[in-house]
Order: C-alpha cells, then structure tokens, then sequence
C-alpha cells in the first residue's frame, strides 16, 4: 500500500515563491466558502540605531528653528519673577486687605490695599474688578508660600513723575485743588503726586487757611523725584496770565499792599508787583515809609517783565515831570503819568534804533 502525504493547512507549497517582496497566494477553506486572500509582504524596517533612523542636521535647520530657539521658546515657560520687572496680570478676587492676582507663577500673587493706587483708596472695587487685565509692578521676591508681593501704585508714581517732568519742559500751567495748608504754604495734588506751594508764591486776598477746596492756577518751579519734591508757584501763574495782557512801557493803576525796606508791592490787578526803592523818585529816599502808605492807590508804569522769575518791575521815578516830583507833589505825577510813559516808549525806542544802527556800522567796520 502506497502512503500519502498531506501537508499542514497552513504551510506553503514547496513550490511557491517566498521571496521578500513578492506576492503569496494562500487557500483557506472552511465550512461555508472559499476565498483568495493577497498580502503585501514591507520591506526589511531598519533598527532604531541604524543611521536612516536618525535625522540629519540639515534635517533639523529645515524644521524652521535651532536646538537653541527650541530651548529659548520652552524656557518662556519657566516663570523667573524678580523685583522691578512690569507683568500683566488678571484680577480673579478682592479681599479686605488687599487683590489677588494671576500672573502665571505657581502661586496667585497678592497686592495690598495701600499699592493699589497713587491716590487714596477706600474700597477695591473703586479701582478694581474680577477679571480686569492690567500692568502690575513687582514688589518682592516669593515669600516663604512662593508668593510675590505687587503693586499698581509704583507705576502710576513713576508715570507721574514722567508727566509732570513733560509739563514743566513745556512751561505749563496747571489748575489744582488746595487740599491742605500749613505754616508754610499750601498743599495740592497733580498727577496724584503730593505738591507744594510756599507762601511767598500764593498770590490772593484771601487768608490761606481759607484756599482749601479753591482751585488754583499753578506753574512748575521744582521737579524732583529724587527727593521727592514738588514745589509750585500760584503767583507766577497769575503773573503769566496778567503779563500776556502787559508791556514794558505801560501805565497802570495799583494798591499798595506793603511795605518793605528796599520797596513797596503793589498790586495791579490780581498780580503783585515791586516798586523798589531806587525807582519812587529821582531824589534819594531813605526809607518807602516816608512816601507811600498801605492801601495808597497810585499810578505806576511797568519796566519790566520777568516771566520766568514771575515778576513785575514797577517805576514812578520814571513818570516824574521833574525830578522829585512824587516827594513834593505825587498827585502831579499821576496827572502827568500817561504823558510821561509816552516819552518813556519814545526814548526806548530810540535806543533800540540807535543800538541797531550801532550794530551795522560795527558790521561794516569789520568787513573792511
């Protein structure tokens, strides 16, 4: 009896092509029907340390970025706070004494009630409200919870030190309200920031106690923050206002509102002005007492205009007729004070004429 072999069900015929790559048909049977099955047999993969798994350099440059770009960009994430630095951040809760903040350090950050603004704050939600996104100045360092302290109110101080140093490169003039005074003059806020006016520079009829609430017009006489000090000038803003409306050469008339050794101020309309010693009359005086009295109203011509000192100098030794006229006779000078100050514009303006003349004729000389 001859033997029959069968082979696995599984297993290729001994004559079927099994190289790498090419197509192998394989018969299933089973109960119900038959089908023809085709696979496609991949390439030989290539191990992880075989040097087509690894990129090149120009691989990576053509990705877009360096290694260091790369390291650059995930060290963004790495939050490294430190005092001084400006961040933004966002209000998620107001407390009594103070807000918290999200500035995406690992803990919230905290800003106490008194860094909350440059001006006086009752309540956070005046200034503040959840979800707000705004600047936030750090403080301190992380304390021993990893939280860091913030504050509002140094960039609001810095930035108005910065405004008031622009207005008084601009020469400006300011209004604000007397909120304070004291011996020595009173106190305003600008820009949030604490000023002060020395008395000798309030230029007002009525006592300084009574300036507090009044709005005044101020002009710049020191910025320093440094220091800390900001000093204003009530009387050389009112001394502007009126010498816009003043010339040199002009006749007003004004009140005497005291007395000094060396002259007397007068007020012309609002502004003091100081009519010294040396320009009462030609004739020497010894003292203003001798001629002027407080409250005495009189003529006076303007000789000149300081605007940036904010002062006013007064004569009536130019208006006299004959010198020593306000000694004998002063109700002469004021009669006469009109025609006099004409004669005075004249005469300056020969001297301009004469001076520019002088000028040419020296111009001519040299180019000989």
């Amino acid at each position: 009896m001859t033997a029959t072999t069968t082979s696995e069900p599984n297993q290729l015929p001994a004559n079927a092509d099994a190289t790498p790559g090419s197509l192998a048909e394989i018969d299933f049977l089973d109960d119900h029907s038959e089908e023809e099955v085709q696979f496609e047999v991949p390439e030989a993969v290539p191990t992880a340390d075989h040097s087509s798994s690894r990129k090149s350099k120009q691989d990576m440059e053509a990705v877009g970025f360096t290694l260091d770009e790369f390291a650059a960009l995930l060290s963004k994430y790495d939050y490294n706070f430190k005092p001084g630095d400006v961040v933004n951040g966002t209000v998620f809760a107001l407390e009594s004494k103070g807000a918290m903040i999200d500035i995406g350090a690992k803990t919230a950050a905290f800003m106490p009630l008194q860094e909350v603004s440059i001006n006086r704050v009752e309540h956070l939600s005046d200034v503040l409200e959840p979800g707000e996104i705004r600047e936030f100045f750090i403080l301190s360092e992380e304390n021993e919870d990893g939280q860091l302290t913030l504050s509002v109110r140094r960039i609001e101080y810095q930035r108005a030190w910065e405004r008031v140093r622009q207005l008084q490169k601009e020469d400006a003039t300011i209004y604000s309200e007397v909120f304070a005074t004291n011996r020595g003059g009173a106190l305003v806020r600008v820009e949030g920031l604490r000023g002060f006016i020395p008395g000798s520079h309030i230029s007002t009829r009525k006592a300084k106690e009574e300036l507090v609430a009044d709005f005044l017009p101020l002009k710049f006489l020191e910025v320093d923050e440094e220091r800390n000090r900001l000093v204003l000038s009530h009387r050389r803003a009112l001394v502007e206002r009126k010498m816009n409306r003043l010339e040199v050469g002009e006749v007003v008339l004004g009140t005497v509102r005291g007395i000094k050794p060396y002259g007397a101020f007068i007020d012309i309309g609002g502004v003091s002005g100081l009519l010294h010693i040396s320009e009462i009359s030609h004739e020497h005086i010894e003292t203003p007492h001798t001629v002027l009295n407080v409250n005495d109203q009189m003529k006076v011509m303007i000789i000149d205009l300081d605007a940036e000192r904010g002062r006013i100098s007064l004569s009536t030794k130019a208006l006299e007729p004959e010198p020593g006229d306000m000694l004998t006779d002063p109700q002469k000078v004021f009669e006469k004070a009109e025609e006099m100050a004409a004669r005075y514009k004249q005469m300056l303006l020969e001297q301009a004429e004469d001076g520019e003349s002088m000028a040419v004729d020296s111009e001519s000389i040299d180019e000989d």
